[in-house]
């Protein structure tokens, strides 16, 4: 057998294709504002996570070309060897107190975060506890692991106390969860949540990349918003958010954040973030410190839209965030709906299985604090009329 037969076998996006629905690895030609080029024509951007706004911020963007004339483009090699430069540090210090932890780790992509932190904390005979819906980064980093994969049902607090009633208390035990679910746009039940793994001698994680920046009086992600930073052992953000870059990051304890710096392969085996990137978050979080008036413009929006898109007859799930879905249950209708939705000038994203459990197709939107109410307007028009061509609304 050719390893590669399945390669030569796979037709799924042939087809889409085909019908001329295919809607991945769409080609923008600008920043990634409310309002973005695509095949020579403006597009109302509701597929981003630039939550603030801040991906084409001056301030931000020369901090980055300051670093670029500083220490080059690059850092020739990982943290853990000649990779680490000043300016990481300076970040890691940076972060540690902007989220009120003690420490703070930074790793080059998001997804390389929760690879290396849940894997090597997670050893042979530990288990580790992760809500159905997780982000794949989350799975994938349990399944690196050598301890035992446990799921609940998705933000299933009851279900959750059950599973942990049935564990052995002489093992140790890790519950994963997103703080806010980057499909669905719904919250963990983090109170409860934190309350049921205490009471079993449970330490928790919070994947945050959805909340930093978004949640929370300061913006310091879900357990701000619920009141509980110090019941969450170790909060996990990412720079391609709300901070207007690329990368990730850990925050804990210092003497759990020393053993993922010694222990994390994806940060030992990985190039450092190179300076620009750093820089830019460096700047983000100083501009969403000073400016909060920023989250707030966000959840203008955010209420907005979700009042007016339920106002139209669209079904929006359990949503509370600025990720707002539209359920359309069918895959092809989402392909569909989210092409004419292009054609009509309003940039959404078709999400299906395994992304979202089968037969559950969504269109995921997602809403700055940059978009203005022309904007919005705009896109709402384009739902009203695609929606009721394709049936889903009246």
């Amino acid at each position: 057998m050719d390893i590669f037969q399945k390669c030569l076998d796979f037709r799924d996006a042939d087809v889409v294709k085909e019908a001329g629905l295919y809607p991945y690895f769409r080609t923008i030609s600008s920043a990634q504002d409310p309002v973005v080029r695509m095949d020579g024509r403006d597009v109302v951007m509701l597929g981003s996570n630039n939550y603030l706004g801040l991906t084409n911020h001056p301030e931000v963007k020369k901090a980055a070309q300051e670093a670029i004339a500083r220490y080059g483009t690059g850092c020739a090699g990982s943290r853990f060897l000649n990779g680490t430069l000043d300016i990481h540090v300076h970040l890691e210090e940076k972060l540690a107190a902007f989220m009120k932890k003690p420490a703070a780790l930074t790793f080059s992509t998001g997804f390389q975060v929760n690879l290396g932190v849940i894997s090597c904390l997670v050893e042979r005979g530990d288990v580790v506890y992760l809500d159905k819906m997780d982000h794949a980064c989350i799975i994938d980093g349990a399944r690196l692991g050598f301890g035992s994969v446990v799921k609940f049902h998705h933000n299933d607090m009851g279900d959750l106390a059950r599973r942990l009633d049935l564990r052995d208390p002489n093992k140790g035990a890790l519950v994963v969860v997103d703080g806010v679910f980057s499909m669905e746009g719904d919250i963990v039940n983090l109170p409860r949540l934190v309350e049921i793994s205490q009471r079993h001698g449970c330490r928790v994680m919070v994947d945050d990349a959805h909340g930093i920046g978004v949640l929370g009086a300061n913006g310091r992600g879900t357990a701000e918003h619920f009141g509980c930073e110090d019941k969450v052992d170790l909060v996990m953000g990412t720079f391609s958010k709300s901070l207007a870059s690329v990368g990730g990051f850990v925050v804990g304890e210092e003497r759990v954040i020393n053993w993922i710096k010694h222990r994390a392969r994806s940060l030992i085996f990985s190039a450092a973030p190179p300076p620009a990137s750093v820089a830019a978050v460096l700047k983000a979080i100083e501009i969403i410190e000073r400016e909060p008036e920023r989250r707030a413009h966000l959840w203008e929006n955010t209420n907005f839209m979700a009042r007016e898109l339920r106002a139209l007859g669209y079904d929006t799930g359990e949503s509370k965030s600025p990720v707002i879905p539209l359920v359309v249950k069918a895959d092809q209708l989402a392909f569909h709906m989210a092409k004419r939705l292009q054609q009509e000038g309003v940039f959404v994203n078709p999400v299906i299985s395994p992304a979202v459990p089968p037969g559950e197709a969504i269109l995921r939107t997602s809403y700055m604090a940059t978009h203005t109410r022309e904007h919005l307007d705009r896109a709402l028009e384009a739902f009203a009329k695609v929606g009721r061509e394709a049936g889903v609304i009246q």
